[in-house]
């Protein structure tokens, strides 16, 4: 076999979103796995539209979640240059080679006339629509006249009454009928080319053997079968991936999961998590695992294993799948991340930070919520939770044993988390009351809330001094 040499060829419009993702995702662990090739090809060659920041964002985003590329920007390569805006030269030598061929032919109609062309065929409502080849029985003699003097596009001369077929490694054999096909632009009256034609010589030229894209470019393949067999190259392979659905079974938006690779990183969320979540999407390792290693990934990546039915991306589940990962993460990682946050909550002591990190990270769903979370730790509360306040005023001792139990904390010789669990431990016996006379109010006084790690961990990472404190100014406050 030859090496096996896969791309993600993204076009700087716009922003990298999560479906993009997956399909980058998706080749790069389809060529590690077969120990391949991934390489990353920019198909700019619609310049209206050109972005320089999104095309900046895409190399950002695709570094972040770790899918570098073995060619391309940055890492040059023998068959570049890969930006398509670059690569004029070669599809103009291809489309004079079909022109030649008499496989395809300049088009000189106007867009006045194709306009009206598609106006008439929807007023005649039998369903026909495309290019009606006016242009495609000139003469060449005709058409290189004309050629010199007037603008034009070169469309494909589409084979007629045949029926042409393609093996989708995920979905099986693809048939069409030549006829359903319209003669499609190959270069514009700009020279620039096409998605298809672009796409089908620059996949030839850097020896690509297997296609991955997302099922919205199915349609598509038909035209580029018939490019690849005008031009007598074999054809890659093509597997066409599932489409993603938001939650409720509608298209992705902005506003149902289709951000960009970046929100989500703003958002707090780990390039591991974003990562092992996007390969579940129409793929599984052949076993009930969902938190995977990249290596565990790669080991068992098959396209077999793709699903060809429509993916939902679940958010709940994402956010389940980051907690995961951020509960792994080191707290130093974390700090790292947040030294800015955690200066504007006033926080400076890095062992009391990493402290309260190692505490709090666990019940995170997403970093960005670890600073707030953890404020406690170094400011008092201002307000307390009124639900559990009141909670806490139905008991009438609550004040003798909180005032007890501050009492005793105040002469603690040693406050770490096992004295301080014996000295919770104690007061209940004392009082002979449940632990949640105890532990609830003590809570609420020293962090506002009713829920929380531990108290016997709380309290030595605030301090025994500052927590009696607390205790005092919440009895003074009630």
């Amino acid at each position: 076999m030859s090496e096996i040499r896969v791309r993600f060829a993204p076009s700087p419009t716009g922003y990298l979103h999560v479906g993009g993702a997956r399909t980058a995702l998706f080749n790069w662990l389809f060529a590690k796995k077969h120990g391949g090739k991934f390489l990353l090809r920019i198909e700019d060659t619609d310049r209206s539209r050109y972005n320089e920041n999104a095309l900046d964002e895409i190399f950002t985003s695709l570094k972040w979640l770790g899918l570098n590329w073995d060619e391309g920007p940055d890492a040059g390569g023998e068959c570049g240059p890969y930006f398509q805006s670059q690569r004029l030269q070669l599809y103009d030598k291809y489309t004079n080679e079909l022109l030649e061929k008499g496989l395809a032919y300049r088009c000189f109609c106007s867009e006045e006339r194709l306009s009206q062309l598609r106006q008439e065929q929807e007023k005649a409502g039998t369903g026909v629509f495309g290019y009606d080849k006016k242009c495609r029985d000139l003469s060449k003699s005709e058409s290189d006249e004309r050629a010199k003097s007037e603008s034009f596009v070169v469309r494909l001369a589409i084979p007629q009454n045949r029926t042409v077929s393609f093996i989708d490694a995920i979905r099986g054999k693809i048939s069409f009928e030549t006829n359903t096909q319209d003669d499609f632009v190959l270069l514009k009256t700009d020279k620039f080319p096409t998605y298809h034609l672009a796409n089908v010589v620059d996949d030839k030229l850097m020896k690509i053997t297997n296609v991955l894209r997302g099922d919205e470019w199915i349609t598509s393949t038909p035209k580029h079968v018939l490019l690849y067999e005008a031009f007598g190259w074999t054809p890659p392979v093509f597997a066409h991936l599932p489409v993603i659905l938001s939650e409720d079974g509608s298209k992705l938006s902005k506003r149902k999961g289709a951000a960009s690779v970046m929100d989500y990183k703003n958002e707090g969320f780990l390039p591991d998590a974003l990562r092992n979540f996007l390969a579940l999407l129409g793929w599984n390792p052949g076993d009930e695992r969902e938190v995977i290693s990249v290596q565990e990934m790669i080991d068992a990546f098959d396209l077999s294993k793709v699903n060809p039915k429509s993916a939902v991306f679940d958010t709940k589940k994402l956010e389940w799948m980051n907690g995961q990962y951020l509960a792994k993460t080191s707290c130093e990682t974390i700090y790292e991340e947040l030294k800015s946050e955690f200066s504007a909550i006033g926080a400076s002591d890095e062992a009391k930070i990493f402290s309260a990190i190692n505490l709090m990270k666990e019940r995170a769903r997403k970093i960005t919520e670890i600073p707030a979370l953890c404020a406690f730790f170094f400011n008092p509360p201002q307000n307390y939770d009124e639900q559990t306040l009141q909670k806490v005023k139905k008991s009438p001792d609550f004040e003798k044993i909180l005032s007890e139990f501050a009492k005793k904390l105040s002469q603690l010789e040693v406050c770490d988390s096992e004295s301080c669990d014996n000295l919770l431990q104690n007061t209940v016996a004392q009082f002979s009351v449940g632990f949640a006379k105890v532990g609830l109010p003590a809570r609420l006084a020293i962090t506002g809330v009713g829920g929380g790690p531990s108290l016997h961990d709380i309290i030595p990472v605030i301090g025994k001094d500052e927590c009696v404190k607390r205790i005092n100014d919440f009895l003074e406050k009630l």
